[in-house]
This record gives structure tokens, sequence and C-alpha cells, in this order.
């Protein structure tokens, strides 16, 4: 199906950028392209352009219209898009995404595990070097706690689990654990 506009015959849906119509070769990965159905844009073009009946003329008609009051000179008054009649302005809104909540992967001490095996393992699976490992270390052995580092809810989750998991497997009691920051 095809439609008839101001710009010359259209098909019936279109990729449009930015309000316009998409050259050939646009497609749906392309940034700023939408789909748009021309027809259901030409319907929507014309109930705008069609003039609403006042209460008056509804009632001499034998129908009912519901309105909210008009105020005064609100006929007067000029919307942006009543200077180009029969276009509509097409927007994309964006969808608001809150942060993901961070937590604290924390190493606790124990009177058996190794200060290297400790040391070993933050270079391991925290990406610390020598320095700031043994660093870390020894606030665990002083403090009795220690942070490794800040990650979201899953990353944070894996860390303690692959930190047990090779503890265990090396016969070393090292707990760590995670908690909301």
């Amino acid at each position: 199906m095809e439609l008839s506009s101001g710009i010359g015959t259209l098909p019936a849906c279109a990729w449009f950028v930015e309000g316009r119509l998409a050259g050939p070769g646009a497609g749906p990965y392309d940034e700023g392209v939408q789909w748009i159905n021309l027809e259901l844009l030409k319907a929507v073009r014309t109930a705008m352009q069609t003039p609403k009946p006042t209460p008056a003329e509804a009632a001499a008609a034998g129908g009912h219209v519901t309105s909210q009051p008009r105020g005064a000179g609100e006929d007067d008054k000029k919307r942006p898009g009543d200077r180009n009649p029969g276009t509509a302005v097409i927007t994309k809104t964006k969808p608001q995404t809150k942060r993901p909540s961070l937590y604290r992967v924390l190493i606790l001490n124990d009177d058996y595990t190794p200060m290297e095996f400790v040391v070993h393992v933050l270079e391991r699976f925290f990406n610390k070097d020598r320095e700031a490992a043994t660093r870390i270390m020894l606030h665990v052995h002083h403090h009795g706690i220690g942070e490794c580092g800040v990650f979201t809810y899953e990353v944070a989750e894996t860390k303690v689990t692959q930190v047990m998991d090779f503890a265990r497997k090396h016969q070393h009691p090292l707990q760590c654990v995670m908690e909301k920051k």
C-alpha cells in the first residue's frame, strides 16, 4: 500500500531518521532510525487537522461532547506544531535507569590461613599488585577484616564464590563475604 503526501508517493511503512524519511539502506540498527507506519501517521495528521465541534454544535447535532472548560483566549494561542499544519512531532523517550547497588567484598581473618595464600588470592581474584595485596593482607591480620573491592551484586557474588572454592580446594579456612555498601 502506498500513501500520497506533500513529498510524493510513500510506501505504507518507512524508516524515518530524526523525523525525515530515511534514504535507501537505512535499517533498524542505525542510530536515530525509527520505523513509522505512514498510514497511522496520516490518520493522526488528519485527526489533528479536523476541527472539533464545540459543545453547543454537538448538542445541536444531537450528540454529546465532554470537554474541559477553556480559558479565555485559548483559541488565539498558537502551539509550536500549528505553524506547519499536517506535521507531527515524534519523540522517543529514553528510559530512566538507576545505578546498580554496590557490594563490598571482604576477607575475614583466621588463625590458620597463611599470609602468603591471602596475598595470592588478592592478586589472582582481585587483580591487586603485590604491594596492594600485602597492604590489604596486613590490614586483615591486624583488624580482623579487610576490603578487597567494591562490585555490583553479581560480580561480588562470583568473587566470593571463587575465593571460597579456591580456599577449600587448598584446604584453608579463609572466609570471604560481601555486604551492601
